[in-house]
């Protein structure tokens, strides 16, 4: 294990779950915790190290949000524009008011192809869509586009992936790029993020960790048959753990958008949690403390995939947990918070 600085409390927690991944935490700039664990590739005993690529899932969304947020800024779109006007692509059963505010803050009602709160097996999403032919927005479009609303719109907040692959291809028609295209020029090149991408699974750059399911009688599989073969507007970027530094450093300093245009970001539209103060954003959730903001953070889990990122701004301090198991990132990230 390779360690710098590390508390003996997240130690213990880390040894206790045989973590897998890396962390780094730091404050104004300055290193406070920077680690790694176990294996990016088991099979050949390759350790995970602080330039490792992981997947993070969900933790994506926030980029396709500043990606709506950049087309915004430029007049090419509104918050307030209508699905139906934006996108030609068929919808029978959607409302015609959703709007692209309504879908980055999971308002729309529309049906997910993954609905969370019914569903809890990715994996099953494969048996009919294989996962090998999934590769773009486009793909995913069967799975829910005849499909009729499980909510009115803005009815309530209903986490939906969905939504964010909707969101995808109003990005590709308003820019006339590939997502992925746009996202790398558009917000990991400004912000530095230079070994961040979206990559396919069965071509995955030097540096990048296999995601590890563990089965039951103690042996684990790779999640190469789990996950969709290349990620998207709803999840699936790689990121190693500086490029997530980079980018919260590069979203604060208004280097992406606009102060004005930010602040719509990260405001608390939508409260999620009736037993927190947690809100949501536009792709990111917000803690709240006494009518303070305590807290941006985003998270991912697939198969094979587990990942939690935090931004506090009272201590100006960031933290990035990645892991390549199903689980653990959310137990080092608590750990951490709770020093």
């Amino acid at each position: 294990m390779k360690m710098n600085k590390v508390n003996e409390k997240v130690q213990a927690v880390i040894e206790e779950i045989d973590f897998s991944g890396t962390v780094l935490v730091k404050r104004n700039d300055e290193v406070i915790q920077q680690f790694s664990n176990g294996y990016a590739n088991r099979s050949y005993a390759v350790l995970n190290k602080e330039y490792t690529r992981f997947g993070i899932a969900s933790g994506c969304k926030i980029f396709t949000a500043v990606a709506i947020c950049q087309l915004v800024e430029k007049g090419q779109l509104s918050f307030e524009s209508k699905l139906s006007d934006v996108l030609d692509t068929a919808f029978p059963h959607f409302d015609p008011d959703i709007t692209i505010h309504h879908l980055l803050t999971h308002t729309a009602g529309i049906p997910d192809y993954f609905d969370e709160e019914v569903m809890d097996d990715f994996e099953q999403l494969w048996v009919n869509y294989p996962m090998y032919l999934m590769r773009n927005g486009h793909d995913f479009l069967p799975l829910f586009q005849h499909e009729p609303m499980k909510l009115g719109v803005g009815e309530r907040f209903h986490y939906n992936n969905a939504g964010y692959i909707l969101l995808g291809l109003v990005v590709e028609k308003i820019s006339s790029m590939r997502f992925e295209e746009y996202i790398v020029e558009s917000i990991f090149n400004k912000a530095g993020m230079g070994q961040s991408g979206y990559f396919a699974m069965d071509a995955l750059p030097e540096n990048t960790a296999l995601g590890y399911i563990d089965n039951e009688d103690g042996s684990s599989r790779s999640n190469i048959y789990s996950v969709p073969a290349k990620g998207g507007a709803d999840g699936g970027a790689f990121i190693t753990v500086k490029d997530m530094a980079h980018f919260w450093k590069s979203l604060f300093d208004f280097e992406l958008l606009s102060e004005q245009v930010t602040k719509q970001l990260l405001k608390p539209y939508i409260h999620t949690d009736e037993d927190y103060d947690r809100f949501y954003g536009y792709g990111v959730w917000i803690d709240i403390h006494d009518s303070i903001i305590t807290k941006y953070h985003v998270m991912g889990y697939d198969p094979g995939v587990s990942f939690h990122s935090a931004y506090y701004p009272e201590s100006n301090e960031m933290t990035v947990v990645c892991s390549n198991k199903s689980e653990g990132a959310f137990d080092v990230f608590k750990a951490i918070e709770n020093l």
